[in-house]
């Protein structure tokens, strides 16, 4: 008996139907330059409004030119995700245009004046026809203030969120709870009128032979009540990250509850604690209005912050912004920088410090 073997015979092989049409780069960029053509022809033509009408009805126009582009070559569904892929990249770039125009204008304006005067001298019997004269006496008093501030208010708010954490329960802890998110909002004008009502015109009297006593420490009094609900609420948050069984291992082990707190939830939560920390200290270091309530501004170096007026660099920019002498726009920009490139130094600080933090991974 013969036996016959047959074999299979395989279809020819068909082109991958996986492989759908693209909208190449060019059209896209082509729809978006005659999207801006169009849109400063109208605008323009009518004299409707400016530049800044021209790139809204111009995102607009290209939106519009995008789905129609995307729906005739690769249907609908890749449409609509173009469309909105389109949307959410043009909405982070009008987000980010303010943020550039501000630091833009800050370092060509403040540049003039980024030089050794401007870090070593002050405005101390320097006349309206007087280039020179620095900012020294308000980088002393912004150090000065934000640092006594933060050494009253980062015992206090870690101490408090420790309270509500670890051992808050009850309508105590929700009093505490409810007064830290109150002051959480409140202008920092209402800080500085708080401390010149009970400290500046009622406490420092006693020690200043019946006057009262405008200092930097008065105002250090005023930026602790703004950055106190912030470390509060940020020490909070991080206590709160700290996983339960750790505590549980230490107590298991017979360790007691304040050296449990002292030896592992701290440590645990120290990188967090430290950044809410720099971004409060970053928050009061440019405030105005209560230094100049309480502190009074003065252009003289002041290194004592608990005698005599003390200035610092927002209020340095506040007065050098109205002062009527044609070299005061130039020291305003300047110190306008410099208080920008320290509140950046900081809040880089705090992102360096965040990116250490085991409990955010």
């Amino acid at each position: 008996m013969s036996t016959v073997t047959s074999h299979r015979t395989r279809p020819p092989a068909q082109p991958s139907t996986l492989r759908a049409r693209r909208l190449p780069l060019v059209a896209v960029l082509g729809i978006a330059a005659g999207a801006l053509a169009v849109a400063a022809a109208v605008v323009y033509g009518t004299g409707i409004g400016g530049t800044v009408l021209v790139i809204v009805v111009g995102l607009l126009l290209y939106l519009a030119g995008v789905y129609a582009a995307s729906s005739a070559v690769e249907g609908r569904r890749q449409a609509r995700n173009r469309t909105w892929s389109s949307l959410i990249h043009a909405a982070f770039v009008l987000a980010a245009l303010p943020l550039v125009s501000v630091v833009w204008t800050l370092v060509s304006k403040g540049a003039e004046r980024f030089d050794g005067n401007f870090f070593n001298t002050s405005m101390n019997n320097i006349g309206p026809r007087d280039p020179e004269g620095g900012a020294y006496h308000a980088i002393v008093g912004t150090l000065e203030q934000a640092g006594i501030a933060a050494l009253i208010t980062v015992p206090l708010g870690v101490l408090c969120a420790i309270y509500i954490v670890e051992y808050g329960r009850g309508r105590f802890a929700f009093a505490i709870r409810f007064f830290v998110d109150v002051m959480t909002g409140i202008p920092s004008i209402v800080a500085g009128l708080f401390v010149l009502a009970f400290w500046v015109l009622v406490v420092s009297p006693w020690f200043n032979d019946g006057q009262p006593g405008f200092s930097g420490f008065a105002a250090a009094l005023a930026l602790s009540v703004l950055m106190l609900p912030l470390v509060v609420r940020s020490t909070e948050e991080m206590l709160r990250l700290v996983p339960a069984p750790l505590r549980e291992g230490s107590y298991a082990l017979g360790v007691p509850k304040w050296k449990t707190i002292l030896r592992v939830v701290l440590p645990t939560a120290l990188p967090g604690i430290v950044t809410g920390v720099m971004l409060a200290i970053a928050r009061a270091a440019g405030e105005t209005a209560p230094v100049l309530l309480v502190a009074g501004g003065t252009a003289a170096i002041n290194l004592n912050p608990f005698e005599n007026n003390q200035s610092s660099l927002a209020l340095f920019v506040y007065q050098q912004a109205g002062d009527a002498s044609k070299y005061s726009p130039a020291r305003a920009w300047t110190a306008a920088l410099t208080l920008v490139a320290l509140v950046l130094i900081l809040t880089i600080a705090a992102k360096l410090l965040a990116r250490r933090n085991r409990l955010s991974r």
